[in-house]
């Protein structure tokens, strides 16, 4: 089973970018998500910048992948694609099916079905393997036991879980960063820039809830299936991702790298990433509320909600 580091879902300083992936480059992950993920007014790295990163990377020993965004809304961003799929030396995750079409005109194979395509079933993922998908992100609410429906009825393409990270539940035209800040998107003086994990949104009653992140809506609690490795790998899943966050992001990718390489137990793992601060959730996993616990024997743990 490998370990993934998804795409940066935050918008970071350039020189804070940079830094990362260079320590990524030492970090004992195989796979990595390059390029904007979010919002197309964030401009800080340029395509070549992300080759540039990539090309360090690869030399590490990493496969680096380019990500596109998950919701394409003017021309700017369909050239932005074709750029992307232009360029034959990286392979690509198509995150809205207009990047599947444009990759697929251009001729582009072995690409990876991003999340956000929405492949709940083994129909829907033969017309991404079809236009050249060789891998497939299933959705992020999408329970174990339809994921092993799906994988049992699609050989030949391989499926990557995100296994550890706050779930990105939607995207808008609007950017809700903004609003609250009483800003315009156009005019959104970026204030999105720095905020390492987003902008925390609470209840009335102080609970975490949700997540701003620009356009992008996420869960307040973080996604873990380190205590759920058995069942993933029994579905047939065979790339785990980590999204990063501000802090912390090298130790989870660690921790996780000793639970598949089985020098920690899930047990162990679970209460190694629990030392974090955030709480943890696994409920879309078990066909539960995405925000619940659930523990092995079954039974909710925790049930904030996020």
């Amino acid at each position: 089973m490998k370990l993934a580091l998804g795409p940066l879902l935050y918008f970071w300083p350039r020189a804070d970018v940079f830094a990362f992936y260079e320590a990524v480059a030492r970090a004992p992950v195989d796979v990595v998500y390059l390029g904007e993920a979010v919002c197309a007014r964030r401009r800080e790295l340029k395509l070549d910048d992300w080759i540039g990163i990539a090309q360090r990377l690869a030399a590490a020993g990493k496969e680096a992948v380019l990500t596109t965004l998950p919701l394409i809304e003017a021309e700017a961003d369909l050239r932005a694609l074709r750029a992307v799929a232009a360029q034959r030396a990286l392979r690509v995750e198509a995150n809205d099916w207009s990047a599947v079409r444009v990759l697929a005109a251009a001729g582009v194979t072995g690409f990876v079905a991003g999340p956000t395509l929405n492949l709940f079933n083994a129909h829907a993922l033969a017309v991404a393997r079809d236009a050249g998908a060789t891998r497939w992100v299933a959705p992020y609410e999408m329970g174990g036991d339809a994921l092993a429906e799906v994988v049992a009825a699609s050989p030949g393409i391989e499926c990557e879980v995100l296994a550890h990270g706050r779930v990105p539940l939607a995207w808008s035209a609007r950017c809700f960063t903004a609003r609250h800040f009483d800003l315009q998107k156009d005019q959104c003086e970026f204030r999105c820039m720095g905020r390492g994990d987003g902008l925390p949104l609470a209840t009335q009653e102080g609970t975490p809830f949700l997540v701003l992140n620009g356009i992008e809506t996420q869960s307040a609690h973080v996604q873990s299936l380190a205590g759920d490795l058995p069942g993933l790998r029994a579905c047939g899943v065979g790339v785990v991702r980590v999204s990063p966050a501000g802090t912390g992001t090298l130790g989870v990718v660690a921790t996780w790298r000793r639970l598949l390489d089985g020098a920690l137990d899930p047990a162990q793992a679970v209460q190694a990433l629990d030392t974090a601060g955030v709480p943890l959730c696994n409920g879309f996993w078990h066909d539960r509320a995405g925000h619940v616990r659930v523990r092995p024997d079954g039974a909710v743990a925790q049930q904030a909600r996020a």
